[in-house]
């Protein structure tokens, strides 16, 4: 059973990893300009397209959990059909998005009522790199329907091929034409559409049999419909309450001082690297429990579950001591500024218990998808949002300021692991009565 973990988990965390390495590349190239208003204005510009793309992430893990079970059933037919259902999904919201995206781009700024120098740097960033929205959101659905066929090496090559493309462009744009920050969002767009096209390049290559069950009568059936829709909004809402604790969390940092917005962005990406790490675990854990749900197989899933919790622990504790003895040389490799390292060091004790303290919430949310009980996971999710992050940062906030933030951040954590453990028998479990 480790074997098939890691055979699905390994590629994923290589894909992943490739995708903080990117932010904190992207960072760096910012960080590197000589003043904290690059950097910050990439942070912001980075947490509107969290929150524009983050809402589209159902479509990852919606169409990996029904692909998974349906692959588990070896139901050929509901395999291509999910797939075909998530991409017509991903046209619409791209489209919906480049259609509004001034809109967005006013609300956005509003909101984040940030000082007019970062605005000015992150507007320019914005604009340029919305443009990628029907690539990303199309590989969304796309890599969620190849870890539900139990295929992680695809997406590992298609991350890691776009991540380099999109490295070496955005240092050239950067550096060789003196773009900064519009630099750093052209070479996201392009990279962004090479993903895509080499992903519909391997389905073409891979897959083309599929195709023989697909039909415009069953991508229709309303049954199925009513079933995608019904699981993606849960994840959909789900993925609105993270969206929501990012965007306060950023929110927050900016309306302090700019200096704290670097020093929270910087950090955060501690954060990013320890969760993107876990992921490759949560996307085994979507692609096994779908398809031993879908087999109905207990005794596999029970198994699976239990393995991916050792690993779980272990991984936690190696990035906690990481964590504690490396943070000084990580800051510094994103930013020259010693007074912007100075001032993260005063907050590093939140990012070494970090990963202990929610390392569970990661594996149980690719559990959950893979059993499709995401009407458990939007009900987890909003509890730990409403009854334990807010109410957590209104009341240390006061006395703690912005530790008083990483509390209510790691608080947050927690409990979506605790939540979601309350109610595993319930969502998982129950599946085979």
């Amino acid at each position: 059973m480790n074997k098939r973990i890691l055979k699905i988990a390994l590629p994923n965390i290589v894909s992943n990893i490739t995708i903080p390495l990117l932010g904190i590349v992207d960072l760096a190239l910012m960080g590197h300009l000589g003043k904290v208003d690059f950097i910050g204005a990439i942070a912001l510009g980075g947490t509107i397209f969290n929150f524009l793309y983050w809402g589209f992430a159902f479509l990852r893990m919606g169409t990996t959990g029904i692909t998974a079970q349906a692959y588990g059933a070896r139901n050929l037919s509901e395999t291509i059909l999910s797939l075909s259902r998530a991409l017509l999904v991903a046209l619409l919201g791209s489209i919906v998005i480049l259609l509004l995206q001034k809109p967005i781009a006013d609300l956005s700024f509003y909101v984040f009522d940030c000082e007019a120098s970062v605005e000015k740097i992150a507007k320019s960033y914005y604009y340029i790199r919305v443009w990628a929205a029907p690539a990303t959101i199309g590989l969304y659905a796309l890599t969620g329907w190849f870890i539900g066929m139990q295929n992680s090496k695809i997406p590992m090559i298609i991350a890691v091929v776009s991540n380099i493309i999109n490295i070496a462009l955005s240092t050239y744009f950067v550096y060789g034409m003196n773009l900064d920050a519009r630099g750093v969002a052209l070479g996201t767009v392009i990279a962004q559409y090479c993903g895509l096209f080499m992903a519909l390049f391997f389905i073409l290559r891979f897959y083309r049999r599929l195709f023989h069950y697909w039909s415009r009568k069953g991508m229709m059936q309303i049954k199925e419909l009513k079933n995608f829709i019904a699981i993606n909004k849960d994840i959909f809402i789900r993925t609105l309450c993270i969206i929501f604790v990012f965007t306060f969390f950023t929110t927050e940092s900016a309306n302090t001082n700019k200096t704290i917005l670097a020093v929270n962005s910087l950090l955060l990406q501690f954060l990013f690297i320890f969760s993107y790490f876990m992921d490759g675990f949560a996307f085994a854990a979507e692609a096994l429990v779908g398809k031993f749900i879908g087999a109905k197989n207990q005794t596999g899933l029970r198994s699976v579950i239990r393995l991916l919790f050792i690993w779980g622990i272990g991984i936690s504790l190696a990035f906690t001591i990481f964590y504690a003895t490396s943070s000084n040389w990580i800051l510094a490799a994103l930013t020259n500024s010693e007074s912007t390292i100075l001032e993260a060091q005063a907050y590093i004790k939140w990012i070494v218990l970090l990963p202990i303290l929610s390392f569970s919430s990661f594996l149980l949310d690719g559990i959950f998808i893979g059993a499709t009980a995401s009407v458990y996971m939007r009900k987890t999710m909003i509890a730990a949002t409403l009854f334990v992050f807010i109410p957590s940062y209104y009341f240390l906030s006061n006395s703690f300021q912005n530790h008083g933030l990483w509390m209510a951040m790691l608080g947050f954590m927690l409990a979506r692991g605790v939540f979601q453990t309350i109610y595993y028998k319930k969502a998982i479990l129950l599946k085979f009565n």
